[in-house]
């Protein structure tokens, strides 16, 4: 297990940048992992003289168990990806890339913490997605209880990777509610914005792995959570306890807003446009909309999409709308199973101001 952070007191607004960055489509992965490395370490280069350096990298692989092992050990990681917090999972990139990365690179220092918890394969073995979900959470607040973290205030977002999700999301689920009212996390208080999505490890008994975002210097104050109830309802109405959104508001006049993994649902937590993979995803982007504009900001404040696709098939169609919608807004698709099967695509996304 890994425990993988960064973290700074300091937060004061500069720019940030995001940028996703893939792998040629042709070659062998060692072949590709060079040529990445070449993308990534010019575009710090290119970054560093800006004043911006690297904050942290989201890596996603084609095929961890065989990919993984061979990304720790190459030069992209040793040299570029291993100087500032890193997270890794199996979600395909769609187009053939085998791996692509998310980057975010600032002026500022971060004043957050990505906590990437893993389960090895011992400690996973013949334990349900129930428990492998509480033992994560327990090696997060393993990892910050020296430092004061509370999961209720400074956890501020998460990312919940799910094998097979549509025989095990129900138990992580269950064990998510009964963390959460543990640590006083109910509908009379606040739930954390997260993504609950497809996604593995190497390991063969893994069944769950989690990311943890933390800002070990925010006050409850500092947090908005963002509804459109015209457009989407509680997450509690359907049994599942996180945020739409969170609008984190930074003192110096900085705003970050964190939307979670958001589908084609109407207010009544009802799936719309069922088998059309079009119209979910002009309605997804609309979802996403409504929240942003609860919290002050707009579509054009969104810094990239990550969008999640339960079939390969659909991808054109998708990419389609976003680059009718939206062409300046950078995206990537993965292939990843949403958590209910009607739902053909997800997105989630960060904006600032």
């Amino acid at each position: 297990m890994r425990n993988l952070c960064t973290f700074a007191s300091n937060i004061r607004y500069y720019m940030d940048n995001y940028q996703i960055i893939s792998a040629p489509t042709t070659g062998t992965f060692a072949q590709r992992l060079q040529h990445l490395y070449i993308s990534v370490s010019t575009f710090l280069n290119n970054e560093d003289k800006e004043g911006r350096h690297l904050q942290y990298a989201k890596v996603f692989l084609s095929d961890a168990a065989n990919q993984e092992q061979e990304l720790l050990s190459s030069v992209l990681m040793t040299e570029c990806l291993q100087q500032a917090a890193y997270t890794i999972i199996q979600q395909p990139p769609v187009g053939g890339a085998k791996i692509a990365l998310l980057v975010k690179t600032s002026s500022e220092k971060p004043g957050f913490q990505l906590h990437a918890m893993r389960l090895t394969d011992e400690e996973a073995a013949h334990q349900s997605s129930y428990v492998q979900t509480i033992m994560l959470f327990d090696k997060y607040l393993a990892a910050t209880r020296s430092q004061g973290i509370e999961l209720n205030t400074h956890c501020v977002r998460t990312w919940i990777y799910v094998r097979d999700i549509d025989a095990n999301y129900a138990g992580v689920v269950r064990a998510r509610n009964d963390i959460f009212r543990q640590h006083g996390l109910t509908i009379d208080t606040h739930f954390i914005a997260s993504t609950g999505i497809g996604g593995r490890t190497g390991e063969r008994n893994v069944l769950v792995a989690m990311d943890f975002l933390t800002y070990p210097d925010i006050k409850e104050e500092q947090k908005v959570y963002l509804q459109a109830l015209d457009h989407l309802n509680p997450t509690h109405e359907y049994g599942v306890a996180f945020e739409r959104a969170t609008r984190l508001d930074f003192p110096s006049g900085k705003q970050q807003f964190l939307v979670s993994g958001t589908a084609s649902i109407d207010c009544h937590g009802e799936v719309v446009h069922v088998g059309d993979v079009r119209m979910q995803t002009r309605r997804l982007l609309e979802n996403i909309g409504s929240l942003l504009h609860n919290g002050g900001a707009t579509m054009h404040d969104i810094k990239y999409f990550i969008v999640y696709l339960r079939d390969l098939a659909d991808a054109h169609d998708v990419e389609e709308i976003l680059n009718e919608l939206h062409p300046d807004i950078p995206h990537i698709l993965t292939l990843a199973e949403v958590c209910r099967p009607k739902w053909l695509v997800e997105a989630e996304c960060i904006a600032e101001k």
